[in-house]
């Protein structure tokens, strides 16, 4: 495939929406890249990095190794995904703890218009299609509202395998990477390393993600290699279970104290905004929530334009 500057450029910056998205643990990074155009060949890209690239490049060299592995894309892609993550790590941050409805909003909009865009890449709809939509459906919903782990974990190795774990939900439409670090008590953890720039901590959870990642990637684009409309209805019912997770108005029922002694949600549940105790900003909250259902339609009428 032949790209030009301006082509990496721009997938430089879906990996920049990719790392936000993946910051904020209700939202996945991997329909962010579903709905631009980019899933199938991330999928692609990463699973070849195995046994047969170091061949290629011990016969053929360096140049011939990174055009097997479509090195300038994910380098684009990644070096994207790094920049979000450490540039926007405090503000995502600052807008969880202040300005929840508003964020949730947004995202809410973005992840109920991919819904639409990820259904309507199935070709053909049967029977096992609809269950595995509702099978899928019903598990990520159940995910959203398991209780996180009280204790956080700061071992090495305890951030190597939730870096592992986390990352294979990350690249899953629907299913939040940062929420299950969530569930595993290692969300705050890795999120003040990155603010704090603990290169240690950092190397080993990412160390982690890419053995998660080369290992789930071979598995997926098995899938969409010989199961694509199953996989697709799969990945649409991840998407609609996660809806729960992102619904701006929450009810919290307890609370713990973490680990810098500052009180934090620990059970919540959804509401009904006119039944939620304070401000439910519901104008700004359905603006937002419109600006990230049109962003998807923009998006997807781009990437029509463009093939």
């Amino acid at each position: 495939m032949s790209r030009k500057i301006k082509d990496y450029i721009i997938i430089g910056f879906k990996g920049m929406a990719m790392g936000a998205a993946d910051v904020v643990p209700g939202v996945s990074g991997g329909t962010i890249a579903f709905i631009s155009g980019i899933y199938e060949e991330l999928l692609g890209s990463i699973s070849n990095v195995n046994l047969k690239l170091f061949n290629t490049l011990k016969k053929e060299g360096l140049k011939a190794a990174w055009k097997q592995v479509n090195g300038n894309f994910l380098l684009s892609l990644f070096l994207g995904i790094f920049i979000s993550v450490v540039t926007l790590a405090k503000a995502i941050k600052y807008l969880l703890e202040n300005e929840p409805i508003l964020l949730w909003s947004f995202f809410f909009g973005l992840v109920l218009a991919s819904i639409i865009y990820v259904a309507k890449q199935i070709t053909k709809w049967n029977f096992i299609s609809v269950l595995l939509l509702l099978l899928s459906s019903f598990l990520a919903y159940y995910v959203t509202t398991l209780n996180p782990l009280v204790n956080e974990n700061s071992s090495l190795l305890f951030l190597f395998l939730a870096g592992a774990i986390a990352i294979c939900a990350m690249i899953l439409p629907g299913i939040s990477g940062a929420f299950i670090l969530v569930l595993l008590g290692a969300y705050k953890t890795i999120l003040t390393a990155v603010d704090d720039r603990d290169l240690k901590t950092i190397a080993t959870v990412g160390l982690g993600a890419i053995i998660g990642l080369l290992s789930f990637s071979k598995i997926l684009k098995w899938l969409f290699s010989n199961y694509k409309n199953y996989t697709l209805a799969a990945l649409t019912g991840f998407i609609i279970g996660s809806l729960n997770k992102i619904w701006p108005w929450k009810e919290t029922l307890t609370w713990r104290t973490n680990s810098h002694g500052v009180k934090v949600p620990f059970n919540q549940v959804s509401v009904s905004p006119f039944s939620f105790e304070g401000d439910p900003q519901i104008p700004f909250a359905v603006l937002l929530a419109l600006i990230g259902f049109l962003l998807i339609l923009l998006m997807e009428k781009l990437a029509v334009k463009k093939q």
